[in-house]
């Protein structure tokens, strides 16, 4: 599929939310920009920490005010909405062809928004994921099949570009999710009311601040989300989508989380929310993985999202 030709009309980025810290009484030291200029480096002095970068692309001709933002999972930027492993185009060129403004979000240590770098600011070590865990978690194929790179029949997502799909991984704390949540309101409130997208470990973060934030997040799509809403009661008049894929039960921590999903609509139902849950092979569509940005049907899945977000629109 080739890329969509698109008619742009704005495109910006900044950074948004964080804080500052003041950092005194360490060592000076002598260091080399390059192999010609040296420096006495101070590293007192203040520090902007924990922000966020939100590039933005806005279409000549929208089919919504509302815009969507993208919001990434765990171990991963806003680059995993940009273009899929094997070349095609990503949800954020879909989505911008569809009609949508499109805002995409690498939180707190992600991509371009940086990570800190001042020891004991944040507290424990980052993880990164290898390709065996990324394989069999993410459910592309069975844990043995992964040295003949095999993927589990029907499979959607491209397999042979697994080893461009891995480049892609960013090291992570485990020990940042508050500082994520305070940002990705800051976020929101930069922003203005939108509708949040949502991967994998982004739904414990989407959900928290779109909790606080009623006005805000008229409506929010989580994708295989790994955290529910603490208060579903908070989304009353609101409209939260749930999507899952295929293989649900080729791990027991999906096994798992299928379980709670079920039970967070559950939950959010009773409530008084208005919550949807598509299962896709529920809904003859079978083969995703845990990233339908990028299997093969990632375009269709697409469309479907525009039609339920278009008939949610504000007024």
């Amino acid at each position: 599929m080739d890329a969509p030709s698109l008619r742009i009309a704005q495109v910006g980025s900044f950074h948004v939310g964080g804080r500052q810290i003041q950092v005194e009484g360490r060592d000076t030291q002598s260091i080399a920009f390059t192999r010609s200029a040296s420096f006495s480096y101070d590293p007192n002095g203040l520090y902007h920490v924990e922000q966020a970068y939100v590039q933005y692309f806005i279409p000549e001709r929208l089919v919504s005010p509302l815009p969507i933002v993208l919001l990434h999972g765990g171990g991963f930027s806003g680059t995993m909405w940009e273009t899929t492993p094997d070349g095609r185009p990503g949800w954020l060129q879909i989505l911008l062809g569809l009609g949508f403004s499109v805002y995409v979000v690498d939180n707190v240590e992600r991509g371009r928004a940086g990570w800190c770098a001042v020891p004991e600011v944040w507290s424990g070590d980052p993880i990164v994921r290898s390709a065996q865990e990324a394989w069999s978690l993410f459910r592309f194929g069975r844990a043995e099949d992964f040295g003949d790179r095999r993927p589990f029949p029907g499979q959607r997502f491209p397999a042979g570009a697994l080893d461009a799909f891995i480049m892609g991984h960013i090291p992570r704390w485990l020990t940042t999710t508050d500082a994520a949540v305070s940002t990705f309101e800051a976020v929101l409130q930069r922003v203005g009311p939108c509708c949040v997208v949502t991967h994998s470990q982004g739904g414990e973060v989407a959900f928290r601040a779109a909790a606080r934030h009623p006005t805000l997040v008229p409506c929010l799509v989580a994708l295989e989300p790994s955290g529910f809403p603490d208060e579903p009661a908070a989304f009353v008049g609101r409209s939260v989508l749930l999507i899952t894929g295929d293989y649900m039960d080729a791990t027991p921590i999906w096994t798992s989380l299928r379980e709670r999903t079920e039970e967070c609509i559950a939950a959010l139902k009773e409530a008084g929310a208005s919550a949807t849950l598509w299962s896709l092979p529920r809904l003859g569509i079978n083969g995703n993985s845990h990233m339908f940005m990028m299997d093969d049907n990632n375009a269709e899945i697409a469309e479907m999202l525009r039609g339920w977000i278009l008939e949610r629109q504000p007024g």
